[in-house]
């Protein structure tokens, strides 16, 4: 069964429906308003104006993506009129027969096409639908040439149960579009987790935006603005339109922030600044944090609601030093990804095999990746990577041995401040209890607001 290029445009339409703004040009109020309410049936936000003095009057309250322009106006014509209408959005030259070189000279300076009057409901339709496609087809270009200068992604690569845990729950989670908490320390792979509940989601096909919650997010940046004028600027919800939106360290966004991201996660809608209507939002979102949110929320630092409903569906990585068992994969797999520096087949020395193993990883996963670079460009054009190609740091903060079902034990390779031993107890204590603060806590025969500040303070350094 054949299918028509209407069919296939209406079916596009249908499966994401149109949130963009029109603005119609058309002195022949009979004309102007027949096609706008074309138009709006199509699902499009759209005005109309009748002259250049009342488009002008428009524009101070409406931004439009694109203007359907009368080459002939009562107080001006097309070809005069479009450059100074194009600085607010992309034309479209609307014409009469009879005047089709005119047009196509618009064209030529700058106009996207053109429609000839009598334009039927079906030509509307797809023209416009061609148009906003083809919009999109260039921004996703734009975006896949960012991306592709961007730090390399790296695989769910590890033996471990814990992995492999990791791996089940992606795998489950990525059908769901309720938001996901990521929790664990810093350079364990949280990004790489998100980015894979996205890849194996029916939001493949859209963007993954990495969002750092830090002091330099402000309100635009994550929802835009609308001042009802040509700075209009287009935020990141919308730019991950049926993506995912990938907060990281989500616990340093501000307060204000935080109920503001609240509202768009429940009601699926949000307003742009200086919009006076809410637009609707269709991003997933993809949470991370290195702290305890849980408490945070409990001591009214992190807003209570947000934090259990990001936390319905939680995924926890353990620090590499607490899944040794991954070590030589992830490193196996990093040194393969960096063959083509100089494209030599390289391995490691049982030396290095050993020196890797035994090394704590406090930087966790991004410092193995970091070693493993570092080992590939030393080691030039030899094909062994040797334990001073890499030169792994002095393990100064101590060498924990063990944590044991009943206990742990504690190895330094020298003598021992206080603060060392205490630094070095919390963190076995972590791993034993897989970043449980209230069995840490017990198990210190503390409180866990005392437990809290120690781990801050920890946290900091």
């Amino acid at each position: 069964m054949s299918v028509s290029p209407m069919q296939i445009m209406r079916c596009r339409m249908e499966t994401h429906k149109p949130h963009h703004r029109i603005l119609l040009i058309e002195d022949d109020k009979t004309l102007n308003r027949l096609m706008l309410d074309q138009v709006q049936r199509l699902g499009y936000d759209a005005r109309s104006a009748t002259s250049r003095e009342e488009t002008l009057e428009v524009l101070r309250g409406f931004s439009p993506d694109l203007a359907i322009l009368d080459i002939r106006l009562p107080d001006t014509d097309g070809m005069t009129f479009l450059p100074e209408l194009r600085e607010y959005c992309a034309v479209m030259i609307l014409t009469a027969y009879g005047s089709i070189d005119q047009a196509v000279n618009a064209v030529k300076a700058g106009a996207t096409e053109f429609l000839v009057k009598p334009v039927s409901p079906q030509n509307l339709e797809l023209t416009l639908a061609r148009f906003f496609e083809t919009v999109a087809l260039k921004r996703d270009l734009a975006f896949w040439q960012a991306q592709a200068q961007s730090a390399t992604q790296v695989d769910l690569v590890g033996e471990s149960a814990q992995m492999a845990e990791v791996r089940r729950l992606v795998s489950i989670f990525a059908a769901a579009d309720t938001p996901v908490l990521i929790c664990g320390e810093s350079g364990v792979g949280k990004g790489a987790v998100a980015a894979s509940l996205h890849a194996q989601s029916t939001r493949a096909n859209g963007r993954f935006i990495t969002v750092d919650c830090d002091d330099t997010l402000n309100e635009a940046d994550l929802f835009g603005q609308d001042s009802g004028n040509k700075e209009r600027s287009e935020g990141l919800i919308a730019a991950a339109d049926n993506g995912t939106i990938f907060l990281n360290d989500i616990d340093k966004l501000s307060p204000a922030m935080q109920s503001k991201l609240l509202r768009v996660m429940e009601t699926g809608s949000y307003r742009p600044l200086g919009a006076t209507a809410a637009m609707p939002s269709t991003a997933r979102f993809v949470a991370a944090t290195g702290v305890d949110l849980e408490e945070m929320a409990l001591m009214s630092h992190f807003k209570s609601e947000l934090f259990y409903l990001l936390s319905s569906l939680k995924i926890q990585v353990l620090p590499l030093r607490a899944r040794k068992s991954d070590v030589m994969p992830l490193a196996e797999h990093f040194l393969q990804g960096r063959n083509f520096h100089r494209g030599i087949d390289k391995s490691f020395a049982q030396e290095t095999v050993d020196a890797l193993t035994e090394y704590d990883w406090p930087g966790n996963v991004r410092e193995l990746r970091n070693a493993i670079e570092r080992g590939v460009i030393m080691s030039a054009g030899a094909d062994i990577v040797l334990p001073e190609h890499i030169a792994l740091p002095r393990q100064s903060s101590g060498l924990p041995s063990n944590a044991t079902e009943n206990g742990v034990s504690l190895r330094f390779d020298h003598q021992p401040t206080l603060d060392e031993i205490r630094d070095t107890y919390l963190r076995l204590l972590l791993d034993k209890f897989a970043g449980n603060r209230k069995q840490v806590a017990e198990a210190l025969g503390v409180s866990e607001r005392n437990t809290y500040r120690m781990l801050k303070k920890l946290d900091g350094k």
